[in-house]
């Protein structure tokens, strides 16, 4: 026998909830989940997808929603509609007021315009992409006019430098007449993964609308030298035993150009230098340049330099060095 529970997708997991989740998880998660599948929120070509997603939102949270539902739900799967007395309309829940009740007694009500950022008109449109049925009495049908372009979807990758200061990069986008070079300008301190949206570099709308946008996702190469942690910077640098001993200036590049660092007298390697202000420059916030010292020996010593360094161990008088150190 097929049980109709493993052919239909879960209610809990369409809106990402355990099944022991309390009233308030379930409209938390569908109130994030309404938002972002709403067709009304995503391009032309992909709202087909995102009006079969949101009806199945609507549906998990009409159910899981009303504690009678739900218990139905809870013992026998998708077949709890043949299980309610007197049959039931899983998509029972609108209202013409512009609101969502939860079908039943107990069932939460959630404005529409809190969602989608309007009223009665906000639910009009929803209804239009519904593809019409009941709810509000002023529901239009399908807009007409000018619709924008599809998008197009871009990568491109940038230097670790470019994605610290900024500056202009170019890239080749598909065109229906060959390639076309943009010249993209990237704003100082972008994280790998981010996306550019850029107005009027998509494809061209085929009812005299305004032309789709570029969707440009940024991915920025690794630096040999620093690592980026948040807006702070860091680097490991390499300095002799003498700079490490006696203290030095050493000449140290950095997002803003060379500065002299000051490396204190009596470092060991692991010391770390925070240098205020040389990280990530964004609008309102300057990160730090971290700077990891690490002595760098030579690795072969003839017979005189190893005489002399068991001279100037013997003048250290350090003592135990590794006394502190225990299980």
């Amino acid at each position: 026998m097929i049980d109709r529970r493993t052919m239909e997708e879960d209610f809990y997991k369409i809106l990402g909830v355990s099944r022991t989740a309390s009233d308030k998880e379930i409209q938390k998660a569908y109130r994030a989940l309404a938002r972002k599948h709403h067709p009304d929120r995503v391009e032309e070509d992909q709202r087909e997808a995102a009006k079969q997603k949101f009806q199945k939102i609507q549906e998990a949270y009409d159910v899981l929603s009303d504690p009678e539902k739900r218990k139905l739900y809870d013992q026998f799967g998708h077949d709890y509609r043949h299980a309610q007395q007197g049959g039931g309309d899983p998509f029972g829940g609108f209202r013409s007021g512009g609101a969502w009740q939860g079908g039943g007694p107990g069932g939460a009500e959630i404005d529409l315009g809190d969602l989608f950022g309007g009223g009665g008109g906000s639910f009009a449109d929803f209804m239009a992409h519904m593809g019409g049925g009941r709810g509000s009495a002023g529901a239009r049908g399908p807009r007409s006019g000018p619709r924008p372009g599809a998008s197009i979807e871009a990568e491109t990758t940038i230097s670790f430098q470019t994605s610290i200061v900024g500056g202009p990069v170019q890239l080749s986008v598909a065109r229906a007449n060959g390639a076309e070079r943009l010249t993209v300008t990237i704003p100082p301190g972008i994280e790998d993964g981010k996306k550019m949206r850029l107005k009027g570099q998509g494809h061209p709308s085929s009812s005299g609308g305004p032309a789709g946008d570029l969707l440009l996702t940024v991915r920025v190469a690794p630096h040999p030298h620093f690592r980026r942690l948040g807006d702070n910077l860091s680097i490991t640098l390499p300095i002799t035993l003498q700079e490490a001993a006696l203290g030095a200036k050493i000449d140290l590049p950095t997002p803003g150009g060379t500065i002299a660092l000051t490396v204190p007298a009596g470092s060991s390697s692991g010391r770390k230098l925070r240098l205020k202000g040389l990280g990530v420059h964004r609008k309102e916030t300057h990160g730090d340049l971290i700077v990891e010292l690490q002595i760098v020996l030579p690795k072969h010593l003839d017979a005189e330099a190893e005489e002399l360094v068991k001279q100037l161990q013997g003048r250290f008088q350090q003592g135990d060095v590794r006394e502190s150190i225990g299980w």
